[in-house]
């Protein structure tokens, strides 16, 4: 299992990796890495429920660190169906510096959500939404778009947590692989 963390490293909001691993521990996971020190964690569980798993590790997490820390659980398969999916096409087919940002979502995007975001499309900003999750493709430097995760959460009506393809599909190779 993969959990995908906010508010990890952020803002102030600085935890060790040992830290992170000890409370996945805690609660009974097992197998537990971590990948860069952003809020990837992997993990292996007996629990099958990931409402209540990602509940459970928010709460320990938030017992253990003293703030809210949201939980985006993914298995094995999905992760590597996300780190396939190119809603762009490839990125080498864009200018240099392009970029494409994933943003996990607890669950599928309301209905409004497609036409809402589409104001923001700009020469800089493109996006698509697909499953649980959001593609947010930025042509240069972040700073140069005016779209925002915070303006998302707003669209979307709760939480994510992004990550960029780069580290999906570096954790897709390393731990979807077939063994």
């Amino acid at each position: 299992m993969f959990a995908f963390l906010r508010a990890i490293n952020v803002g102030g909001h600085t935890v060790t990796m040992d830290r992170l691993r000890d409370v996945f521990l805690s609660i009974g996971c097992a197998e537990v890495e971590t990948f860069i020190a952003s809020g990837n964690v992997i993990f292996t569980t007996r629990a099958s429920k990931r409402d209540a798993l990602e509940r459970r590790i928010e709460k320990a997490l938030g017992a253990a660190l003293g703030w809210n820390v949201e939980t985006f659980i993914r298995t094995a398969d999905e992760l590597a169906a996300i780190s396939r999916y190119e809603p762009f096409g490839p990125l080498d087919r864009h200018p240099a510096g392009t970029v494409v940002h994933i943003a996990f979502m607890r669950g599928e995007a309301p209905a409004a959500a497609h036409e809402l975001i589409l104001p923001y499309r700009s020469d800089i900003d493109d996006f698509h939404i697909h499953g649980s999750e959001f593609y947010w493709l930025i042509r240069g430097r972040m700073s140069d778009s005016a779209f925002s995760a915070a303006r998302l959460e707003r669209i979307l009506g709760g939480p994510v947590t992004a990550r960029n393809t780069n580290t999906v599909r570096r954790m897709t190779e390393r731990y979807c692989a077939p063994r």
